[in-house]
């Protein structure tokens, strides 16, 4: 479930529609919760639809550490890619804005982390890469992981509307790497190695 302060807006030709904040949302604020209504496909689920429907999940599903593809029912669907992403997923199956997104941002994805089948070319923003690949996610994991450290400890002090979406052991995991109890668990973990 995406945060409720976001609404889906058309960005340009280019990109298509995106998620854009109404209201503020600060640096490590939950903006995404996988929740029990998005749904999950194997590859073979998927080989056995209509060619509409694999392009549909091809278009608007990552892929999780299981390999199984993932469509999100709400608007986490349209989430963009950039290579200064607002927010960085988790090991825990949730999202964390990582800067400060202002009303009319984009909260947006390094798709690098999503598990991609292909590489592909993203718009050019300035920066060193230009290319997403599958293997991005081990390649950048630390990356990722110091710019959620520096925010998972504003977790508990923040208004968090989706805290009522995750789950109570979650929110004691949250709380045992706030309070230095464990360990955060690397994004890394949500690479899918293949089948073995």
């Amino acid at each position: 479930m995406i945060h409720p302060h976001t609404e889906l807006r058309f960005i340009n030709e280019t990109i298509g529609y995106g998620v854009v904040a109404k209201e503020f949302i600060p640096a490590g604020t939950i903006t995404w919760v996988l929740d029990e209504l998005d749904r999950e496909f194997s590859p073979k689920e998927i080989q056995s639809m209509d060619q509409v429907y694999q392009n549909i999940l091809d278009t608007y599903s990552y892929r999780n550490n299981k390999g199984k593809f993932v469509l999100c029912w709400d608007n986490a669907r349209f989430v963009n890619h950039s290579f200064r992403s607002s927010c960085v997923s988790t090991a825990y199956d949730f999202e964390i804005a990582v800067r400060d997104i202002h009303p009319g941002e984009q909260l947006t994805d390094d798709y690098g982390y999503l598990n991609i089948t292909e590489p592909f070319e993203a718009d050019d923003e300035g920066t060193k890469r230009k290319i997403v690949y599958p293997d991005d996610l081990l390649r950048y994991a630390e990356v990722w992981d110091k710019q959620v450290a520096k925010n998972f400890k504003k977790i508990p002090k923040l208004d968090q509307p989706l805290k009522n979406m995750l789950s109570k052991n979650t929110w004691k995991k949250i709380m045992n790497v706030v309070e230095g109890k464990e360990a955060m668990l690397s994004i890394a973990t949500c690479y899918y190695k293949g089948k073995k």
